[in-house]
């Protein structure tokens, strides 16, 4: 087998001949490919010329005439076949959401001098770093960098099964050395100095960054081995730029699909437990959703889908430069808002929900999601299609219903909850208003939400700075009661009347 040359964003570099595209920009730390490489997103587009693998099937139902023409291809479905030429989209920086509510707990810190907070999500990962008196030195963000296996969990979990588990590990711990470094050289201290961290996540991410088999996480009946609540060694997680015993908190998890980030976020609400009656929920691909009443906790997780985190959209992007981030209608016409104030390319989460919130409002689309059209123009050359539409409807429809039957299963209404909580970076964007508008969360509750921020971030950075809760957060995640959607009537009843506008 001969070896090809490959001239990718001009670098000159060699593959065997019939190498996947995808996989060689993959190895290279390409990010699009969003459904894990299996043709069904159509976010890998590259444009490309040379010796390559004619168009299939899948790429001409993803792309125009017009863009085949150019020489856009898919790179998950291109196959190098000679010497060619590649060029990648790169994308804008990313905004991510670090702030959240002011602690307060007792100053215990779990270290001597520095320490670190940190929160692993499926797409974005956020650091803050703290003195021994509880001052603020730095905070550092940015994309999960495993997100080149997929957008989702899923997808991530199957690529670890083929074989990408040591590369899955390898990924987020050289990334979290990088924002370590980042923030001390920000503090003005050095790495080694930081002498403390506590790393939240949800199961699957803690499991990819201490390398742990996600095999059982992947089936029925999803017996998670490892649920941590652990202290760790800096070496053991192959953090190497902090000194090899510097011990890491990994928290506590519930179950497999209600992770440590949930327990980090009811940390980061004092006297949450002590609520009559309160529901938090992080909106995101799976919507883990708490209930707390008279003293005892319920929760679910939904499979909601990457929808609100800009995956699986026709034109669905992180909220990076040039995404609508904001949609309104103003005389009978649409406007959007662009972070970055350039031209728009896409849409991310928070743009999605008022455009579909838009949508219902100017009769776009009617109660069912149909849109006549079959696509529908927020501003050039943004467009949502009525595929774009069904899988909002699949994700709010979950969310929805998750809030619904946690409170049924205590024998209570949307009537008895005082709060709702919406946790997580997505949620900290949320026009309110138009995600009851649209049925992501329920109508009754619009006014009796807080916004909480970056939640699991925050409950982290007590556990680091107030060491005993890390025992009183074991014992929450301990006593967390899990309530089974997939075969109650009132979550199918919930979601299927969900999926209405």
């Amino acid at each position: 087998m001969k070896n090809c040359k490959i001239y990718c964003n001009g670098l000159l570099y060699e593959a065997p001949e019939g190498v996947c595209l995808g996989d060689f920009l993959r190895e290279r730390g390409f990010d699009g490919l969003v459904c894990g490489g299996h043709g069904k997103c159509g976010k890998c587009r590259v444009t490309v010329s040379g010796a390559l693998s004619e168009p299939t099937e899948t790429e001409k139902k993803a792309l125009s005439g017009k863009d085949l023409k150019a020489g856009v291809r898919l790179a998950c479905q291109t196959y190098v076949k000679g010497d060619c030429t590649v060029n990648t989209k790169e994308n804008g920086s990313a905004v991510v959401q670090t702030g959240g509510a002011a602690l307060d707990y007792p100053l215990m810190p779990s270290f001597e001098k520095y320490g670190a907070a940190i929160d692993i999500g499926t797409t974005t990962v956020a650091l803050r770093l703290y003195d021994a008196h509880g001052s603020l030195l730095s905070v550092q963000s940015g994309i999960n960098p495993q997100r080149r296996y997929g957008a989702d969990v899923v997808s991530r979990m199957e690529a670890a099964l083929s074989g990408s588990a040591a590369d899955l590990a390898s990924l987020i711990r050289k990334y979290l050395c990088s924002l370590l470094r980042a923030a001390a050289d920000d503090a003005g201290i050095k790495a080694a100095d930081i002498d403390g961290a506590v790393i939240t996540g949800n199961t699957v991410m803690l499991h990819f960054l201490t390398q742990s088999d996600t095999e059982p996480l992947t089936h029925a009946p999803f017996a998670v081995k490892r649920l941590f609540g652990e202290t760790l060694s800096a070496g053991s997680l192959g953090l190497d730029v902090l000194c090899k015993e510097t011990p890491v908190y990994l928290p506590r998890c519930v179950s497999a699909f209600v992770g440590a980030d949930t327990v980090t976020a009811l940390v980061s609400v004092p006297g949450i437990t002590k609520r009559k009656t309160c529901v938090l929920t992080d909106i995101g691909t799976n919507g883990e959703t708490v209930l707390i009443h008279d003293g005892a906790l319920y929760a679910c997780s939904t499979a909601a889908g990457p929808a609100f985190e800009g995956a699986g959209i026709t034109m669905g992007m992180g909220g990076s430069d040039g995404a609508i981030d904001k949609v309104t209608v103003n005389d009978g016409r649409i406007s959007a808002h662009v972070i970055g104030e350039v031209p728009p390319v896409g849409i991310c989460g928070s743009g999605i929900v008022d455009a579909v919130a838009s949508f219902a409002e100017l009769q776009i689309i009617d109660e069912t999601g149909y849109m006549e059209d079959g696509e529908a123009v927020v501003i050039p050359p943004v467009v949502i299609t009525e595929k774009d539409i069904r899988a909002v409807q699949l994700a709010k429809s979950a969310i929805h219903a998750g809030i619904k039957t946690l409170l049924d299963s205590a024998g209570l209404t949307c009537s008895d909850a005082e709060t709702l909580y919406i946790a997580g970076g997505f949620g900290s964007y949320l026009d309110v208003k138009n995600a009851a508008r649209i049925g992501l969360i329920p109508k009754e509750l619009q006014e009796r939400v807080t916004v909480l921020g970056n939640a699991a971030l925050s409950g982290a950075a007590a556990l680091l700075l107030s060491s005993p809760l890390k025992e009183s957060s074991y014992e929450l995640a301990n006593n967390v009661k899990l309530v089974n959607l997939a075969s109650n009537p009132v979550f199918v009843r919930e979601y299927t009347d969900g999926m209405y506008f």
